[in-house]
C-alpha cells in the first residue's frame, strides 16, 4: 500500500500514526498476522496492543493482545506492516523495544527485547527498570 494511502486511512482517526518506536521482527510479524487471522481480526483495521502492568517476578510485566479500538491517549505505530498501539502510561517503558517471536521446541513465543529493562526474569515475561 503506498504511503499516501496509509496517511489518508489514518487521517480520519484521532491518533496519528507515529514513526516506529517499537520494532517488529519478521518472525513476529508473520506470527501476528497468522494469529490475528485465526482469531477473526482483519490486519487492515486491527492492531496489536502492547502494554506494561505491575506484576511478575521482576516487578513489571508485558501485555499483548489484539484490538480494534483506539483510546484518546493511545499512541499508534507501524513497523514491518504491523500496527502497534501503546497506552500513554506504558509508552516510556517500551520505547526502543523490539517484538520478536521464538518458536520451535524451546521457543518462548513472543519475546520483548527491551533496552530499558535493567533486569528480566528467567521466563522473559517480566522486567524491572
Amino acid at each position: 500500500m503506498p504511503l499516501w494511502v496509509k496517511c489518508v486511512i489514518f487521517a480520519s482517526r484521532k491518533t496519528p500514526l507515529l514513526p516506529a518506536m517499537i520494532k517488529v521482527s519478521t518472525q513476529a510479524r508473520n506470527q501476528v498476522i497468522q494469529m490475528m487471522q485465526s482469531d477473526g481480526y482483519d490486519i487492515s483495521d486491527s492492531f496489536v496492543r502492547v502494554g506494561v502492568k505491575s506484576g511478575g517476578c521482576s516487578g513489571l510485566s508485558y501485555e499483548l493482545k489484539f484490538d480494534k479500538t483506539l483510546g484518546d491517549e493511545d499512541k499508534l505505530f507501524e513497523d514491518n506492516d504491523v500496527r502497534i498501539v501503546v497506552d500513554k502510561k506504558s509508552f516510556l517503558y517500551l520505547v526502543g523495544t523490539t517484538l520478536e517471536y521464538s518458536g520451535g521446541l524451546n521457543g518462548k513465543g513472543f519475546v520483548f527485547n527491551n533496552p530499558n529493562a535493567n533486569r528480566t526474569c528467567g521466563c522473559g515475561e517480566s522486567f524491572s527498570l
